[in-house]
């Protein structure tokens, strides 16, 4: 009987996210207001006031759906047995875990998101979902794509069975797009996004990011952490630096990961961070797991 704790990535945010909390919890409210302190911006109005443009906008997204997850971790007796986070979530993760500081997350998660925003406008990309079609067609329509437009597009989210989330140059997903439709997707569409994350395009981030977490104080964490990357757990110090950082051009295997947790042992799950998204790729990928959330 293992419990594991996820955590939710972009995607997840609203505006109000976090204020009930911030009304009715002490411990949660004063995090809030240390993360307007460490950042030096009023990220506090940003996530329950807006506008959602800006919330919308990559720098803040990734700094306020992090906050949210890891204030409201701290108010729950959380024992988790392991932890696991999609994208920006993995940082909450870490945190969950003891490998990072509040502080020092909070600050490399602000310096990520205004990477990976500056990426985007440098080289402009885009995402798409396609639903209802194996991993290997969905990489297959990529390979096409990448061919007959000449530009690259890639696998970049494997979601849960049946949900793959495709990443690259505005032209090649939509090409992919369209291949994905006439070979029988159920659903392929273009999402609303601001780069084509995991995906080579974010090189410039990568090389960003690299330079912030050669001095990263990670400590050994007190469960085991599932990678993005690798899908599979781990403790080691050094083998999470990297992980952090392959993350952002290479695709966020989840499905692998959460298959892995359930094959040692995962019993019962508990996302924890704004909205529902994480349980119901739990539930797509195992309808006998046991799903809640705190929100």
């Amino acid at each position: 009987m293992s419990t594991a704790y996820l955590f939710p990535g972009q995607g997840s945010q609203f505006v109000g996210m976090g204020q009930d909390h911030y009304d009715s919890s002490p411990s949660f409210s004063e995090m809030i207001d240390q993360a307007n302190e460490i950042l030096g911006i009023d990220i506090k109005s940003i996530m329950f006031d807006g506008p959602e443009d800006k919330l919308k906008q990559t720098e803040f997204t990734q700094p306020a759906i992090f906050l949210h997850s890891v204030a409201l971790y701290n108010t729950l007796s959380a024992l988790p047995d392991m932890v696991a986070g999609h994208s920006l979530g993995e940082f909450s993760a870490l945190v969950a875990c003891g490998a990072l500081s509040f502080e020092d997350a909070l600050k490399i998660v602000r310096r990520r998101g205004e990477l990976m925003q500056a990426a985007g406008t440098s080289n402009p990309g885009t995402m798409a979902a396609v639903i209802g079609m194996d991993d290997d067609k969905v990489e297959k329509v990529c390979q096409k794509a990448s061919e007959a437009s000449g530009k690259e597009v890639v696998a970049a989210n494997y979601n849960c069975p049946g949900q793959l989330v495709i990443s690259g140059y505005i032209e090649a997903v939509k090409a992919a797009v369209d291949i994905a439709k006439e070979e029988g997707a159920r659903m392929a569409m273009l999402l609303p996004v601001s780069g084509a994350f995991h995906s080579s395009l974010m090189e410039p981030a990568y090389v960003g990011l690299k330079e912030s977490l050669e001095n990263l104080n990670i400590l050994t964490p007190s469960c085991p952490i599932y990678s993005n990357f690798t899908g599979r757990p781990t403790s080691d110090v050094e083998e999470i630096r990297s992980n952090v950082l392959n993350q952002l051009m290479n695709p966020v295997r989840w499905t692998q990961t959460l298959q892995n947790m359930i094959a040692n042992g995962a019993t019962s799950f508990i996302e924890v961070g704004p909205g529902k998204v994480l349980q119901g790729l739990v539930k797509r990928t195992d309808r006998k797991a046991e799903i809640s959330g705190h929100q």
